[in-house]
């Protein structure tokens, strides 16, 4: 396992995009809510997740470079 040093916001907004995308497939394989609904709410959660991929991945690929760099400072 690589070291990742990310700030408390970084952290949550990775945290976060993965939940949206969880729950979006969860919502898209459930069958307990209406189906309009659950295919609506789901898809527009699988997209939110899918689009916040590309920051989030960013975000760590800069983790690995602070933590290869101990001299630059915390953002």
């Amino acid at each position: 396992m690589k070291p990742v040093l990310l700030s408390l916001p970084t952290v949550a907004f990775v945290v976060a995009t993965r939940a949206a995308l969880a729950f979006g497939v969860g919502l898209l394989v459930s069958g307990r809510i209406p189906a309009a609904r659950r295919r609506m709410v789901g898809r527009a959660l699988v997209a939110l997740g899918a689009a916040a991929t590309v920051p989030a991945v960013l975000a760590l690929r800069e983790g690995r470079r602070r933590v290869a760099t101990p001299s630059s400072p915390l953002v």
